[in-house]
């Protein structure tokens, strides 16, 4: 359904859906039963995807008038054809993972995931890749007698022993179809279950759920009050802040209106947050805020499971971000990056949604937990031996970026039932809201290696230089160095609707007003206090 805009264009709707679909990928796909006695009758039928890059360009007039018919059939076509694949139970795309580590170190990939409460099934994985190695060495094996078949034909010889050759020939081309396409099917059905492996933990970590978690850092003490605490929601509603009934008309629950002081206020935390981290040397962006379903999946998100907080577009393959994580995660893509590029640094700001399934209560009124807000985020692209540092060097920025203003708040190592499929380790920022009457999640940094890197194929190659430090052996092709994955790492700067609940409410003052924090000051033209408006 379209809207009528100026000029009588038409304006295409977007449906957006955030219940699981019955044509998504899964991680628990039945295994059909028998696919190794598949026999030489088997074949596998035509793809049913759509390439569109070779058709002829349309003219421009032409093109200007049929655009939206023919953008709504191909992506109607490529839907079709997802939807087949993900019924078939075959990957939408491949992560590069290292199954021989993963049986070599069984028991601790095993342990692994039952501390991080993931459903994994590790067992099916290695039942899976046994399968797989066992095939592939039939394939070879079919292939090479065909080859020595193909080389025997080649000389003189009686017609009787030709036929003999071509016969045995194509026997053996008909059995190598039948085992090729039951490996293609156990490669696809490996793939899909390692993928719901979760990332290794590191070995600090402490073990548990998130009542196991270790407090690394205590900054500030709380703020002390000589009068009755107001919550942000009182005090917004009294300085004219924010509108959340109109929002709800308009928009739905968890939606709101800034006004006033409190739109100066998410632009100068945004700028100001900028400002700071780009002189640490990050490079700022702004990113989509559309991407496409392959690359949540691929950033270890689940952008079309159960409880899901991820918005989809429905009738494409794409998705509001929930974290600019996930477009700046992909920037790089399918890239082999320069040795001497890395680290590479960025801040980003975007607009985030989500979902936000099965969150209610007091706990989570007001701004607390919203389905669209502002959000400047790190991103860390780095060698595989720095990730570690680069970890610290992201909580250290937030650390002192939350005690520039002046808040009180404690910096805690996650245990392993807190942790997210990529995150080899996190950090988590909760800062004292006096309103609230707790310690609330303002920021997190994760360090997640290659889990992200593998799935995103994202690598670098190591310079001449360090390989020959290394000592590594000159020769042929040494120049050319083996790839490796990079490591990925992510930390919040400023998620804005957190920080105002934390300005507000620890520094309210008894008279209605609110102080504004110095960093602030000079991003908000000089306003030092949010004063009660005259009636």
């Amino acid at each position: 359904m379209g809207l009528s805009g100026a000029g009588g264009a038409t304006l295409h709707t977007l449906r957006l859906a955030s219940s699981a679909s019955a044509a998504v990928r899964r991680c628990r796909i039945p295994f059909p039963r028998g696919l190794l006695a598949a026999t030489a009758a088997q074949s596998v039928g035509p793809s049913s995807s759509r390439s569109r890059r070779g058709a002829a360009p349309l003219p421009r007039l032409v093109r200007a008038f049929s655009a939206p018919a023919l953008q709504d059939t191909a992506v109607l076509a490529e839907e079709q054809d997802k939807a087949a694949a993900a019924a078939s139970g075959k990957p939408q795309w491949k992560a590069a993972i290292d199954f021989k580590w993963i049986r070599d170190n069984k028991d601790v990939v095993a342990a692994n995931i039952k501390s991080r409460n993931s459903t994994a099934d590790l067992e099916l994985v290695l039942e899976l890749y046994e399968k797989y190695c066992g095939l592939q060495k039939e394939v070879e094996r079919l292939r090479a007698e065909r080859n020595a078949v193909a080389n025997k034909m080649k000389g003189k010889m009686e017609a009787s022993v030709r036929q003999t050759l071509v016969e045995e020939g194509k026997n053996l081309k008909e059995g190598l179809l039948a085992l090729e396409e039951v490996l293609v099917q156990i490669t696809d059905k490996l793939q899909l279950e390692a993928q719901c492996i979760p990332n290794i933990t590191h070995p600090a970590v402490p073990i548990g759920g998130e009542e196991s978690s270790l407090v690394r850092k205590l900054v500030g003490s709380p703020g002390e009050f000589s009068f009755p605490v107001k919550d942000h929601v009182q005090i917004g509603k009294e300085l004219d802040l924010f509108d959340f009934d109109a929002a709800a008309e308009v928009s739905g629950s968890k939606f709101y209106y800034l006004k006033n002081e409190a739109v100066l206020l998410e632009m100068a935390l945004v700028n100001w947050a900028l400002s700071e981290v780009s002189k640490k040397g990050f490079t700022p962006l702004i990113t989509p805020e559309i991407v496409r379903s392959s690359v949540v999946e691929k950033c270890g998100f689940q952008p079309r499971g159960q409880n899901t907080q991820v918005y989809s577009v429905e009738g494409s393959d794409q998705c509001l971000i929930g974290t600019a994580e996930i477009p700046v995660g992909g920037i790089h893509m399918d890239s082999i990056l320069p040795d001497s590029s890395l680290p590479l640094k960025y801040v980003a700001h975007s607009h985030c949604f989500r979902t936000e399934a099965g969150a209610a209560g007091t706990a989570t009124r007001g701004l607390y937990r919203v389905h669209q807000f502002s959000k400047v985020e790190m991103f860390i692209f780095c060698r595989p031996e720095d990730s570690n540092f680069y970890h610290e060097e992201l909580i250290g920025i937030e650390e002192e970026l939350f005690a520039s203003l002046g808040l009180h708040f404690k910096t805690l190592d996650m245990a392993t039932g807190d942790l997210g499929a990529p995150a080899y380790r996190k950090f988590d920022v909760e800062a004292w809201m006096p309103g609230l009457g707790r310690y609330g999640e303002i920021s997190s940094a994760s360090n997640c290696t290659d889990y992200q890197s593998r799935r995103l194929n994202i690598r670098y190659r190591r310079s001449l230089a360090d390989r020959e430090a290394a000592g590594s052996k000159k020769g042929k092709g040494s120049n050319a160095a083996p790839t490796q994955f990079v490591h990925t790492l992510n930390a919040t700067a400023c998620a804005v609707p957190r920080l105002i609940v934390c300005l507000l409410e620890n520094f309210q003052q008894e008279d209605g007003s609110v102080v504004i924090p110095d960093p602030l000051r000079r991003f908000m033209g000089g306003l030092e206090v949010i004063s009660p408006k005259i009636k």
